[in-house]
């Protein structure tokens, strides 16, 4: 794992991926590492023209050139900070294999990413990206656990942290 020089940190543009983002930036200014943001737009089905009422690939690339935009603002913010960023968008059914896609592809040495902290049944329904990416990942993965605010339904990110190594 050491030394670290490329740091993946996968984006959902939520308050917990972002929060994330700020900790993988302080250790990538710590260690002289770069970071790689990825975001993953989730392949939208294709319904039959007779019963869309829009043109889904024309959404889908709106998505992509958003998320793009997205990155390179918070690319942007890191560069301000001395971190030295670049992004990478993903379009996949499966965002957490497509995150590790990524990392294989640009050889990641670490992944920092948040998890929203979903049990029960909102986990069975939705699964989860990070629950994926520590089990397959290849590389060290620090998961900063988000924990739901006591006013709101956005999760708040806690101090906790855990970290696992393959």
């Amino acid at each position: 794992m050491l030394p670290v020089k490329l740091i993946l940190s996968p984006i959902d543009f939520s308050e917990a991926s972002n929060d994330a983002l700020d900790r993988a930036a302080e250790f990538a200014k710590l260690v002289g590492a770069q970071i790689l943001l990825a975001h993953v737009v989730p392949v939208l089905p294709r319904l039959p023209a007779d019963v869309s009422i829009f043109n889904e690939g024309e959404y889908e690339q709106e998505l992509l050139k958003d998320a793009e935009r997205q990155l390179k603002e918070l690319a942007q913010k890191l560069a301000q900070k001395g971190v030295i960023a670049r992004t990478e968008v993903g379009n996949a059914n499966d965002v957490g294999m497509e995150l590790l896609r990524i990392a294989e592809h640009n050889k990641v040495d670490l992944i920092v990413i948040a998890t929203h902290g979903m049990t029960g049944w909102h986990k069975l329904a939705f699964g989860s990206v990070a629950d994926k990416v520590v089990r397959l990942a290849e590389v060290a993965v620090l998961v900063l656990r988000a924990k739901p605010g006591p006013e709101s339904d956005k999760p708040a990110t806690s101090r906790n942290t855990v970290a696992v190594s393959r």
